[in-house]
């Protein structure tokens, strides 16, 4: 089934695809621009302000991104397909919170500066240096295509403290298997197998 045909939904810990280390971006064409604008959109519905493909159940290299988390601020909207950091400078902590792990907030530890590449949907290559909060979120979504979560940068006592969420969310998601309620590891790894090939 063709990307386009699916309905995007916001995908939660601990499933699969959030551990997925996501393929690059080969093709830029309206079915991928269409699955674009269904990402902001289901971000803004959750009140994010960035949301990587791996979130929506989707193989690519891409994520959104509004710091306003305002639908009206279109001026606002960025998007990188294959980002990449060329160069990272200084450090510091700030809170973070995930829309695939809700309720959970944690100090991160990041990079204060990042030079990083990317492309737009218009094919166009961005050479950027971010700072402040946008090299956050650039930084936090980035680690989501390599299937890393910001709860695994956590410092070990808050990683206690959130341990027992995780275990919940685990344990539900297991009953669910049971019940028929979710896809096995094996279909899901296999579907994201199938949208990439799609797109090679």
């Amino acid at each position: 089934m063709a990307d386009s045909q699916r309905k995007l939904e916001l995908v939660r810990y601990p499933h699969p695809t959030l551990r997925y280390k996501a393929k690059p971006v080969r093709r830029l064409d309206p079915e991928l621009l269409s699955l674009i604008r269904e990402m902001f959109e289901i971000m803004y519905k959750n009140n994010g302000i960035g949301l990587a493909a791996n979130q929506v159940d989707l193989p690519y290299r891409l994520f959104v991104i509004n710091l306003t988390a305002d639908p009206a601020e279109k001026g606002e909207e960025l998007v990188f397909i294959n980002p990449e950091i060329v160069r990272r400078s200084g450090s510091e902590e700030g809170e973070e919170g995930c829309l695939s792990l809700p309720e959970i907030r944690g100090s991160v530890r990041r990079s204060k500066e990042v030079e990083v590449t990317a492309y737009t949907p218009n094919g166009e290559e961005l050479h950027w240096r971010l700072y402040g909060l946008l090299a956050r979120a650039f930084q936090h979504e980035l680690d989501h295509l390599n299937g890393v979560l910001f709860v695994d940068h956590l410092a070990p006592s808050e990683s206690l403290a959130v341990r027992p969420t995780l275990e919940e969310w685990e344990q539900e998601y297991q009953d669910a298997l049971l019940k028929g309620q979710q896809r096995s590891v094996e279909d899901v790894m296999a579907r994201l197998r199938e949208l990439e090939i799609a797109r090679a």
